[in-house]
């Protein structure tokens, strides 16, 4: 009997040059991707989105700072794989191919952080594909020292900033985006020290900060924060007005329709505008996001599904979502950061710059998960929520030198606009988000 070849196709549209390879080469991350070894997936240091194909197996894998979704048309001659980094790119290539009427959103997949996802293009049925992790934090690793534990964390923080600078143009300006809070804040002194310890110009630096009409608390954070260190010569307030923060812009950029996410969107678009429109040339932007996951620091009065016990009880909650095996796992969005992280890529790079979150990647990931939370807070969600503050601050310290201010935590979008604004510019339920996001595949 002769022997069955699959017939099969896979488009790959994702943009090689957004990859931030801090490690290995191009060739040598695919490689790493294309063998399926979680160990060498796992050596990857960077932000990255990687698909790779050997016979009719394809393996697909990122790290949280970079989204990959995909899709699996049906074609008369076989299944027809299309990865992309956006919804509405597997949509126009779909059209394109004469496939659009099996489109529809809620069908496409994104990968989830953390996992090398295997797809089998054998035809139909279409087996499930299946996941393994090369993402393993070894948990309380570190001791209940609040010195080590900071100079372990801002000491991982520092490297991985160094390691982006070594690959950067050594001449091009960085824009941080800038609120003067605990995360933005460490990134800010954490280049600013690099930069003058390789001896190159600090004056590459602007600490971008968004400031809503003839107000915005973040502005005058941001300012405090700056001139008590005498840096304030770095700071550059975008200004836009109110009218300028859209969400229907924001649900389109980066296709998702949680409330929180589309408002941190908003603001973070409004941001990268203002930028852009004062700088053409611009590329690179560094944020602090990733910061308040890793370090556990989300009130828990604001979820009516967590607990203490829950957040500290599970490995990457915040990071990860509840895991790809709970039936709680969007196959559309993944969960946690690995889904919610499109607030603070998508927008800078809708606009052309080139984005990296330092505190999203695995190196930095794992010491924070390395930190004895149950030890250290006793269950106690008040010690928790002062948790993050302190460690950065004394790992600042020990790794710059520089006693860094600390100020009352808000959400970026509370931060900008007062809550008569906030209310006049968002939805109050997420059923108007939803049906907002909806209407775009009308």
């Amino acid at each position: 009997m002769p022997t069955v070849v699959p017939i099969q196709r896979l488009v790959d549209l994702l943009d090689p040059d957004a990859n931030v390879l801090l490690n290995l080469s191009p060739a040598e991350a695919a490689a790493a991707v294309a063998s399926g070894d979680p160990a060498r997936v796992r050596s990857i240091d960077g932000q990255f989105a990687i698909v790779q194909k050997r016979g009719h197996v394809v393996r697909l894998a990122r790290s949280i700072g970079r989204p990959m979704r995909y899709f699996l048309a049906k074609r008369a001659e076989g299944p027809y794989l299309v990865v992309a980094e956006r919804i509405d790119e597997l949509c126009r290539h779909l059209e394109g191919a004469g496939l659009g009427e099996q489109f529809h959103p809620s069908y496409t997949r994104m990968v989830p952080a953390h996992y090398v996802v295997e797809i089998a293009l054998v035809g139909c049925p279409d087996p499930n594909p299946t996941y393994t992790r090369f993402f393993t934090p070894q948990r309380n690793q570190l001791k209940a020292d609040l010195d080590e534990i900071g100079r372990a964390y801002i000491g991982a923080l520092r490297d991985a900033c160094g390691h982006w600078l070594d690959q950067i143009d050594p001449h091009a300006p960085i824009g941080v985006l800038f609120s003067g809070g605990v995360d933005s804040g460490s990134v800010f002194l954490t280049l600013y020290s690099l930069l003058l310890a390789r001896g190159q110009s600090p004056a590459r630096l602007k600490a971008f900060t968004l400031s809503v009409g003839d107000a915005s608390a973040d502005a005058d954070q941001a300012k405090r924060f700056l001139d008590s260190l005498g840096l304030g010569m770095f700071l550059e307030p975008i200004e836009v007005r109110l009218e300028d923060i859209d969400y229907h812009d924001a649900i389109r950029v980066i296709e998702d329709y949680k409330p929180l996410d589309v408002q941190s969107a908003s603001m973070a678009l409004a941001l990268c505008r203002g930028i852009r429109s004062r700088y053409p040339d611009w590329r690179y932007l560094v944020d602090g996001d990733g910061g308040d996951e890793n370090l556990k620091d989300y009130p828990l009065e604001d979820s009516h599904d967590l607990t203490i016990r829950s957040v500290l009880n599970n490995t990457l909650l915040y990071q990860e979502g509840w895991g790809v095996d709970a039936i709680k796992h969007s196959l559309t969005y993944s969960g946690g950061q690995s889904r919610g992280h499109v607030r603070s890529y998508a927008p800078g790079r809708s606009l052309g710059f080139r984005g990296f979150s330092p505190y999203a990647l695995p190196n930095v990931i794992a010491v924070a998960e390395a930190i004895p939370y149950v030890e250290l807070t006793q269950w106690d969600p008040e010690r928790l929520y002062v948790l993050k503050a302190d460690i950065v601050r004394r790992g600042i310290e020990a790794t710059t030198g520089v006693t860094m201010p600390s100020f009352e935590k808000r959400r970026f979008q509370h931060g900008v606009v007062d809550d008569t604004r906030f209310d006049s510019v968002f939805p109050a339920t997420e059923t108007a988000y939803r049906t907002a996001f909806l209407s775009l595949y009308e």
